[in-house]
């Protein structure tokens, strides 16, 4: 059986249909007490359970709590024949979260049964990944529809991939974290003192909760006419009450970009 946070992002959502599971559960967002007790229902009811969550959630920066996560699944590996499985989908987060650009595993010091990453957010090129033991990669390269009949990446991308994963595993790359945890820090503060919400995290996705579609229409043609590039989101793409701007900080901003979106921010009437 599958259990999802209810805030995965729709290619989760669109895996869990394509599965067809024994069964499912939908638990609240980032709400560990509701996976225990999902997970509590299921037992004798099925032989593996399937714990599945991003590991940054991309519309709104924020992270699960992988270590409380992984804790409950462990809790409950004895009463599932073939144990829980926690898979964490961290596109997001390996290579612009963590000390080191490790993703959410390495922030809150857990780890995960099964990792799925992209090439194409940090490392700016092409593809994806799964991480996992020997046997599960095994079964993926073997069953897996989706990567058995769709091309690979080009040799081309390959080494450029290799070579953003070298950058990010060094002192440059380090110091290329830092300075975007610096910016990302900066824009949030600036936010509060301009009087938009948003959802407090290192992450460099920064969520301004406007709240409001028509506003937040507005104010998107508002910023991308002074040269500001950022996404809407809407009803009905996400319910009323939580539409948002996503906001995107990367490591080649500088303060004063920084700071001229902010002064933008401010000056709008709406």
């Amino acid at each position: 059986m599958l259990v999802s946070d209810e805030l995965n992002h729709n290619c989760i959502i669109n895996a869990m249909r394509l599965a067809r599971p024994a069964g499912k559960a939908i638990y609240p967002h980032n709400d560990v007490d509701a996976l225990d007790q999902a997970l509590t229902e299921w037992r004798g009811k099925a032989k593996r359970a399937l714990v599945t969550t991003d590991g940054i959630f991309s519309m709104r920066g924020d992270h699960a709590p992988l270590d409380e996560i992984a804790e409950v699944c462990r809790a409950h590996d004895e009463h599932f024949e073939e144990n829980v499985v926690l898979l964490a989908d961290d596109s997001h987060g390996v290579g612009a979260f963590g000390d080191t650009g490790r993703g959410v595993e390495e922030y809150v010091g857990a780890r995960v049964d099964i990792l799925i990453g992209t090439l194409g957010k940090a490392f700016g090129v092409n593809g994806g990944y799964v991480a996992a033991n020997r046997a599960t990669v095994d079964y993926l390269r073997e069953t897996s529809m989706m990567y058995i009949y769709s091309n690979p990446i080009t040799v081309g991308e390959a080494a450029a991939a290799r070579r953003a994963v070298e950058i990010v595993d060094s002192e440059e790359g380090r110091g290329l974290l830092d300075h975007l945890r610096s910016l990302t820090a900066r824009f949030e503060d600036g936010l509060g003192r301009v009087g938009i919400e948003t959802i407090p995290g290192e992450h460099p996705v920064v969520p301004l909760m406007i709240r409001d579609t028509a506003r937040t229409r507005d104010m998107v043609r508002h910023l991308q006419d002074e040269g500001v590039l950022v996404t809407g989101l809407t009803y009905p793409v996400v319910p009323r009450g939580d539409e948002e701007i996503r906001a995107q900080v990367n490591a080649d901003h500088t303060a004063a970009d920084i700071d001229h979106v902010l002064a933008i921010l401010d000056a709008y009437g709406g």
